[in-house]
């Protein structure tokens, strides 16, 4: 499975910071799937599912359906089939498997959905292709990335500008794009879908755990950081540290990325 590329840290520590990112994006996500429209009796897929939260929310509006959510991170999948089973939805199903393997089986879907996903991968168009391939005849194709450069906070803070470059650079490194989130309609209009439509959403605020996402994320791509050489360990802590402080600041103003929203439909 391909995780080379992938520069936030999984696992246990990952899961966590997904956690909160999950409830920072609720809301919007909430938002996007509403207007998208689930039907009750719907099949869903989602991509890079990591601890399953949005897979779950998934299962719960195909009440009468079900969901599938597949990750590359062993650890996420089994946590996820565990925190599944404790808040009893049973009509999800988690499996270990990497976007650049899917292959049509037969088993098509309604919905296919992937966030945070497609920055990280080297050659999206093709796993485009291959979300493309799993969607039954009408069935859409439901997107939200990121675009990095979109990121602020207020006052100006010289480690929030450090981080954000850090972030940049180590992405950029692997081939991979920090900046995708634009690009998302042409993409899925190249990828042969209908009636794309687009939307953008910025969590942001004085308060509250959107303004730990940026430290949170600095702490986990510390090992794709210093794999770079793009800052050494006692630098690297001293900006977390720096961050945190930053964020815990009364009044400060903190955004986490800008974020596409995009989505499209397979032809009929």
């Amino acid at each position: 499975m391909t995780t080379s590329h992938y520069v936030i840290r999984g696992g246990m520590e990952g899961r966590e910071r997904l956690r909160v990112l999950a409830r920072v994006m609720s809301p919007t996500t909430d938002d996007l799937l509403d207007r998208v429209g689930i039907d009750p009796s719907a099949h869903c897929l989602d991509i890079g599912c990591g601890g399953g939260d949005v897979t779950v929310a998934l299962a719960r509006r195909a009440s009468n359906g079900a969901a599938v959510g597949v990750d590359v991170d062993e650890t996420e999948i089994d946590v996820a089939r565990a925190e599944a089973a404790e808040a009893r939805v049973d009509n999800v199903e988690f499996r270990l498997q990497d976007v650049t393997d899917l292959t049509p089986d037969g088993d098509l879907f309604d919905l296919v959905y992937a966030r945070f996903l497609l920055t990280h991968l080297p050659d999206p168009a093709a796993a485009l292709s291959n979300m493309r391939q799993q969607l039954v005849g009408g069935g859409v194709l439901v997107i939200e990335d990121i675009d990095f450069s979109g990121h602020f906070c207020e006052p100006d803070s010289s480690a929030f500008r450090q981080y954000v470059e850090l972030y940049t650079t180590a992405v950029q490194g692997r081939g991979c794009d920090p900046n995708i989130g634009p690009r998302l309609p042409g993409l899925l209009r190249d990828t042969g879908l209908d009636r794309v439509a687009v939307n953008v959403v910025q969590p942001a605020g004085i308060s509250g755990e959107v303004k730990l996402i940026s430290p949170l994320t600095l702490e986990a791509i510390a090992d794709a950081v210093l794999a770079a050489g793009l800052a050494d360990r006692d630098e690297l802590g001293e900006l977390v540290d720096d961050l945190y402080a930053f964020a815990g600041e009364d009044g400060t103003f903190m955004s986490i990325p800008r974020i596409v929203q995009a989505w499209g439909f397979a032809p009929a």
